[in-house]
């Protein structure tokens, strides 16, 4: 088979080089675009040089249509506001997607859906392999537990994004809801301040740390009478990020247009 042909949006962020790094290490993945925005320093960068790999010949452009111009598929990381041009681009060149900017607002579904009506679409908040196992369990844990065990969900993140909670937590909160069969904006709780009061029975809590450079953390507890049963997970490099988009790209190939996510990249649906 020949080889996946992958454009970068947002190239020349953190994000984007850990992308690029993965798709010159993966076999059967091959960079053919890379974006960034306009007046940005990676403009006109090599992006493999730029992303401390070898170099690739591809630069990094401002244009989406020269991103897009050969790709079989784009992966996305960059930043809502920028959604809706990029979601134009793909369809102009019948690229699949593979989204993965978190803080995405009711507009935004709704244009993923649209697109999803006539291609493929890969959209998670979190693309580690290691989280999405997590979410099948914390689904299962809270089938089984049911609400007499309360649920908190904590994360800790680095101090420069801008979304909280994060897109991962709030996932994990959607696990406990589908678990106990309820809806997560009915059950959560966002903030706590002053007198509170009593916790109330089947809420779902959040909790957001931010600090330092941390890639990720997240913590789901489950605390009965008694006991705590605590799963759990700790990205230590976006690489990992990094490795589980590429290889929702490599699986979008030939599929039919749908909305996915990584839970279907992993078959455990």
């Amino acid at each position: 088979m020949s080889d996946i042909r992958i454009a970068v949006l947002g190239a020349g962020g953190r994000m984007g080089r850990a992308l690029i790094r993965t798709i010159e290490a993966t076999e059967g993945a091959v960079l053919v675009g890379a974006c960034d925005r306009a007046g940005g320093e990676a403009i006109g960068q090599d992006a493999g040089t730029l992303a401390g790999a070898r170099a690739t010949g591809v630069k990094i452009v401002a244009d989406l249509r020269n991103a897009f111009a050969e790709a079989d598929v784009a992966i996305d990381f960059t930043a809502p506001d920028a959604l809706a041009a990029h979601v134009a681009g793909a369809r102009e060149t019948k690229a699949a997607l593979v989204i993965g900017t978190t803080g995405l607002q009711a507009e935004h579904e709704t244009a993923l859906k649209q697109f999803a009506e006539q291609h493929a679409v890969v959209r998670s908040a979190n693309y580690s392999v290691g989280v999405t196992v997590l979410r099948a369990l914390v689904r299962r844990a809270a089938s089984i537990l049911g609400p007499d065990y309360d649920a908190e969900i904590v994360e800790m993140h680095h101090r420069m994004k801008v979304d909280a909670p994060s897109g991962t937590a709030l996932a994990l909160g959607r696990a406990v809801a589908d678990g106990r069969g309820v809806d997560l904006e009915k059950a959560w709780v966002k903030q706590r301040d002053g007198h509170t009061g009593a916790r109330e029975s089947g809420t779902i809590g959040f909790a957001t740390l931010r600090g330092g450079d941390l890639a990720g953390d997240h913590t789901v507890y489950f605390a009965g009478p008694g006991e705590r049963l605590e799963l759990g997970h700790r990205a230590t490099s976006r690489d990992v990020f990094a490795t589980g988009a590429v290889r929702a790209a490599l699986w979008t190939v030939n599929k039919k247009p749908g909305l996915y996510d990584m839970d279907d990249v992993l078959g455990l649906k």
